[in-house]
């Protein structure tokens, strides 16, 4: 596994849209999902110099790209024709293989075109959305089978991060090709991380947040036992942080408020990382396990759990509300 960051590139490596130098692109990029994590990630390769065309169903998206300086067009086809490189950040792994395959139009509907068909040859396919590990892969082949590379890089950081250009990128490509979207990469995020091949970037991802959603269930559930012992908050933050139980859910994310002051459950657990969010991570993970047979059950337990968090009123608050729910089952 190899690990960049920005201040590590030297400037003589080249972009996949033909130039040496981030601020001075000759191709353009085609942007699409520009959402609450596209939107801003596209406005800082705007600010980097590179050409980028961006789409997105939502119209509000668009009037707010526009407003940033980014030219937009009518069609997700009419963004891609000509584009050195195809970037995505969508919702899940069907729509961005139905944007890959195309759909076929059915009573009152248009079919739409298929991207790789109508993207010019060894165009750089570059899919930022968090999918199924089998679905990246097989995005990943229909790309290569159409004559085009293909690289996914799902990313962590949340809004704040895609705002501030911070955000962590998990890559799966063959190594010429993360090498060529290195730079690019590193406009958006301080951390890239070359995972391996197609999909491992999608592996890498999914692993992690297992972890982390396991790991906030155990806080909350060890919060929630102080509580009925009668430890205080802090006693307990400051026993686990500096022991054995010391993990990311406990000292940045804390999900009772007082111990870190900046974490979500100081204002309300408004997110940060939403409770919607972790579904759909845990989600992704239960489909490996089940793909895969390994003999998980703390993972498949955490998805049922945050799908019910989630659909039980906790779809956008911080997943570390998680507690609440612990609490009212507790009886307090």
């Amino acid at each position: 596994m190899s690990e960049t960051s920005g201040s590590e590139t030297s400037g003589s490596e080249t972009s996949p849209t033909g130039s040496s130098q981030p601020g001075a692109q000759a191709g353009t990029i085609a942007f699409l999902g520009l959402g609450h994590m596209g939107g801003p990630m596209a406005i800082n390769l705007v600010k980097a110099g590179y050409t980028v065309t961006g789409f997105d169903v939502v119209p509000a998206a668009l009037e707010t790209a526009r407003a940033h300086g980014i030219a937009t067009a009518e069609t997700a086809v009419e963004a891609v024709a000509g584009a050195a490189v195809v970037l995505t950040m969508l919702p899940s792994g069907k729509h961005l293989l139905d944007a890959y395959r195309g759909t076929p139009g059915g009573p009152g509907q248009q079919g739409q075109p298929g991207l790789l068909d109508v993207a010019r040859p060894g165009t750089l396919f570059l899919d930022c959305s968090t999918i199924n590990v089998d679905e990246a892969r097989e995005a990943a082949d229909l790309a290569l089978a159409a004559g085009h590379r293909a690289v996914d890089a799902p990313v962590s950081g949340g809004v704040v991060g895609a705002e501030a250009g911070t955000l962590t990128f998990m890559v799966g490509a063959l190594p010429e090709d993360f090498e060529a979207v290195k730079l690019l990469l590193e406009v958006m995020g301080k951390r890239v991380v070359h995972c391996g091949e197609h999909g491992a970037g999608q592996a890498a991802k999914i692993c992690n947040n297992m972890i982390l959603g396991v790991s906030m269930i155990a806080v909350s559930e060890a919060f929630v036992l102080g509580e009925k012992l009668g430890l205080t908050h802090q006693a307990l933050f400051d026993v686990a942080s500096a022991a054995s139980g010391q993990c990311w859910a406990l000292t940045t994310n804390c999900p009772v408020p007082g111990p870190v002051p900046t974490s979500p459950a100081n204002r309300d657990y408004q997110p940060g990382f939403a409770g919607a969010l972790m579904a759909k991570d845990l989600k992704l993970a239960l489909n490996a396990l089940q793909s895969t047979g390994v003999a998980a059950r703390l993972g498949p337990l955490a998805s049922e759990i945050y799908d019910t968090f989630a659909a039980e009123g906790g779809a956008g608050r911080d997943f570390s509300g998680i507690i609440t729910d612990i609490r009212d089952k507790s009886g307090h």
